[in-house]
């Protein structure tokens, strides 16, 4: 090979473990599918617990405090929770731009500090020191969301190249926006004959549930059986593929959920998971166009694609309209077409349209997340565990295989600078060393294991875990006590084996705590007396 490889990065939204195809899910995920049989697909590939952690990450190759990220975007005096990108912690993008790479991102930022959807003059920020565009991060072309979720029919903070956008066709819709203009991106790096470095950040399936009619149609009437017959055959799917452990069992039922015979509304509770299922479909949709234009441009075979979601499948509830807290002001806004957005999961109206603003809820989350336990926010397997699929053709990636090793979000920008052939400066000067490790070789067919001789950490608003080879550390917040879990036999955490192990526990607990002592994590009530 002597080209240069292109690398493309898909990301998906708040999507759990088993919620597409080729990972066991029912969703129709076709393009994906292919991706999974012509590549590789990894079981035990784990992130941060939440988007703007995950991301940071993802663009930067080191844990999310490290650059500034421990927490969201809402501005904060304590330096890992800055709540936007360091400057002096160069981004992938960055560095493979000035090794000639075209570098792009199409779809959401949301690690260039906060902004409040519904008031459009405070925007003017976007660029200042605060406020990094992807543009000053390494990405030569952006179209986006700066911000972190909104309308799909009116994005707000949707941001194209060097302006804000505000004026949206009745037929708009963000998951089309941002496929088209990837494949837009992909044909101009073509053109100029440079190997191109990609970021398709898709919002998908990220609350609201906004899809459109004819997507919606294909699910409508396949979940009212519920969730609880949902987990177990997504449950029986994996272990079938080979995905899970012949050995572990499947998670109960969260202890938040009740039981489906108990729902008090379950034409409404399926529809919206229909329409979830449908933002899966649509998502999917749009990576076959994407694909389309790699065939289209004789890039497909040289082009290392990765696709993974940025944590496990969300629990968040949207307050009624009316009721107390910030849901209704923030989200509830004029539409497109002469409407207003209704904001709360209600069950007098349906999901889908551009004049409602709901989530799935904490049931089907947990269905998302098969067969494991929690969800987003949580350092449990159902909020850090999402699928992973990479392919290469040219890269010696066999296809339809599958790896149960375990690795980590910061292994993807060693991974890339190795691919790529672009020396990552770091552990010269001030610069702190990538803590990932290249994954290259485990992808191109190496049977051994990357991560069984040093720790890898987390901490996401006192949630917080620790896994060393097969042993992991867990805990909910600082109350309660840590949780030691055996990965090889019981991923599903479902046996605490903290007293039969108190030297581990001690042992993992301490290099914690020295981890997190470096990095500069507090606790969520520090955290938050510090905002600005």
């Amino acid at each position: 090979m002597t080209e240069r490889p292109n690398i493309l990065i898909i990301l998906a939204d708040d999507m759990g473990f088993s919620d597409i195809g080729c990972f066991g899910s029912e969703i129709f995920t076709p393009h994906l599918d292919a991706l999974a049989a012509d590549g590789l697909r990894m079981t035990a590939f784990t992130k941060a617990a939440r988007c703007c952690p995950s991301r940071a990450s993802l663009l930067t190759g080191y844990y999310p405090h490290q650059v500034g990220i421990g927490g969201m975007t809402r501005p904060c005096a304590l330096p890992a929770y800055q709540g936007y990108l360091r400057a002096d912690r160069p981004t992938t993008a960055q560095l493979l731009q000035q090794a000639g790479y075209a570098t792009w991102c199409s779809g959401k930022w949301h690690v260039g500090g906060d902004y409040a959807v519904h008031q459009r003059s405070q925007w003017d920020c976007a660029g200042d020191a605060q406020h990094p565009l992807p543009s000053q991060c390494g990405f030569e072309r952006y179209y986006g969301t700066l911000g972190g979720a909104g309308s799909y029919f009116q994005p707000p903070t949707l941001f194209d190249q060097d302006h804000f956008v505000d004026d949206f066709p009745e037929d708009f819709h963000l998951t089309d926006a941002l496929s088209q203009r990837a494949c837009g991106f992909i044909e101009q790096a073509a053109q100029a004959k440079k190997p191109f470095y990609g970021y398709l950040a898709y919002t998908a399936p990220h609350w609201p549930l906004h899809a459109n009619e004819q997507d919606i149609a294909l699910y409508r009437g396949r979940y009212t059986e519920g969730w609880d017959v949902l987990r177990q055959r997504r449950f029986s799917a994996l272990r079938a593929a080979g995905l899970l452990d012949q050995s572990w069992d499947l998670s109960p039922r969260d202890e938040e959920s009740h039981p489906w015979a108990e729902t008090a509304h379950p034409e409404w509770e399926a529809e919206r998971m229909a329409v979830y299922a449908a933002m899966v479909t649509h998502m999917d949709r749009g990576i076959g166009q994407v694909v389309q234009q790699l065939k289209a441009c004789g890039m497909y075979e040289n082009t290392l694609i990765l696709f993974m979601s940025d944590n496990g499948g969300c629990a968040e509830f949207l307050r009624e309209d009316g009721e107390e807290g910030r849901w209704p002001e923030i989200y509830s806004l004029p539409t497109n077409r002469g409407t207003r957005c209704k904001v709360g999961n209600n069950p007098q109206r349906n999901p889908g349209p551009a004049e409602t603003f709901m989530s799935y809820d904490l049931p089907w989350a947990n269905a998302s997340n098969t067969p494991f336990r929690k969800f987003k926010v949580w350092t449990h397997e159902g909020g850090i565990s999402t699928p992973f699929v990479v392919r290469w053709g040219d890269g010696g990636i066999s296809g339809n295989r599958i790896s149960h090793a375990f690795a980590h979000i910061n292994d993807l920008a060693a991974s890339i600078h190795a691919v790529a052939d672009v020396p990552h400066p770091g552990g010269s000067g001030d610069l702190p060393a990538l803590p990932g490790r290249n994954l290259l070789p485990l992808w191109q067919g190496s049977q051994g294991t990357v991560w069984d001789d040093e720790p890898v950490f987390w901490e996401h608003e006192d949630h917080a875990a620790v896994r060393l080879g097969r042993w992991k550390l867990v805990r909910a917040n600082l109350t309660e006590a840590w949780q030691l879990h055996d990965m090889h036999s019981d991923r599903t955490e479902l046996h605490d084996l903290a007293c039969v192990h108190p030297e581990k526990v001690a042992h993992l607990a301490a290099r914690w705590q020295v981890w997190a002592d470096e990095l500069g994590i507090r606790p969520r009530q520090e955290v938050v007396a510090s905002f600005l």
